[in-house]
């Protein structure tokens, strides 16, 4: 493609320095107000560009694809996860598709262990009490939680974002356990302090926490359903910064409402930002708005890999974080 600058569509606004140097190597249009593509806009930008770079809110899906016509030949993810793209469909159609992954493992496993503290302790119900005027002093049974220490954390899907957050629960002096597709080598398992359970039912059944760290695949959704729920300790707490499609979500809020679970940590959700009305209701669950990986370190660093993976394209190289179907 030498000789003429490649075309890019960006669908959301991403950090500054991001798109300044975007627009010094592209012939690029950026989206200045961040406001979601909506479906026609999304159809228009994948017939007039060689690149799109789409983030988690645009559904990249195979009827979308097959009016592409043959310009755009590269979809460059702004994200790890690349669930709202069809992949097998891009590469039938000769588009390749990257992503971003690693940079995003350990905010996101500081927000887990956020979530983890923020429910387990019941800071909401302090930051309430305190912001509201209706604290009235120190009792020996005021907002009682529970410790860390000594505490069974079960980790479901156990990559770099698990992994990470396994390292940290042992600084809490948690007990870590893990359910993965593949079991871990000895050495990695005995650096992380995990163990390793074939059966998920048997390991939710003992943890008295999960967090969730797999990502939204066909075979995982609903991982989480209602019968595997039911399997946990009442007094088990569930934390969630993967994908909320994991999670059969009305059968959480049920059981959360019934005393079933003690709390929950969320980050995201089954529907987006859709969420269970019931579920905002609960004073035992920590909801925040897809927060994990919102630190201008990650946001800047996934847009490098962004930028190193068009540049190498355009290169005529094969991108560094190439994603294709059997890697999902």
């Amino acid at each position: 493609m030498a000789g003429k600058r490649l075309s890019v569509v960006v669908t959301r606004r991403l950090p500054e320095r991001v798109e300044a140097r975007m627009s010094e190597l592209f012939d690029v249009r950026l989206n200045p107000d961040d406001t979601p593509m909506s479906r026609t806009e999304l159809a228009e930008a994948i017939r007039s560009t060689d690149v799109l770079v789409p983030s988690l809110t645009d559904q990249i899906d195979a009827a979308l694809l097959s009016a592409a016509g043959d310009r755009l030949k590269l979809i460059a993810n702004y994200g790890a996860g690349v669930d709202h793209i069809d992949v097998a469909t891009a590469r039938q159609r000769g588009v390749l598709v990257s992503n971003t992954p690693g940079v995003q493992a350990e905010d996101t496993a500081d927000m887990a262990m956020a979530l983890l503290l923020a429910t387990i302790r019941r800071l909401p119900e302090g930051m309430a009490a305190m912001q509201s005027g209706e604290w009235a002093g120190w009792s020996p049974t005021a907002f009682l939680g529970g410790r860390l220490g000594g505490k069974h954390l079960g980790i479901l899907g156990m990559g770099r974002i698990g992994g990470a957050v396994a390292l940290r629960a042992r600084a809490f002096g948690m007990e870590v356990h893990y359910h993965n597709r593949r079991r871990l080598h000895p050495e990695i398992e005995a650096a992380h302090g995990a163990r390793y359970w074939e059966s998920l039912d048997q390991m939710v059944a003992r943890v008295d926490v999960l967090s969730i760290n797999c990502p939204h695949t066909p075979a995982t959704f609903h991982l989480m359903n209602a019968r595997r729920l039911k399997l946990m300790k009442p007094s088990a707490v569930i934390v969630n910064t993967s994908r909320g499609e994991v999670i059969d979500e009305n059968a959480l809020t049920r059981m959360l409402r019934a005393g079933e679970l003690a709390g929950a940590g969320l980050d995201v959700y089954e529907h987006g930002s859709d969420v269970n009305p019931r579920l905002r209701e609960l004073p035992n669950v920590v909801l925040l708005p897809h927060m994990g990986s919102a630190t201008e370190e990650a946001r800047v660093e996934m847009g490098e890999k962004v930028l190193i993976n068009i540049k190498t394209f355009d290169d005529g190289h094969r991108p560094p974080d190439l994603v294709v179907p059997s890697m999902l």
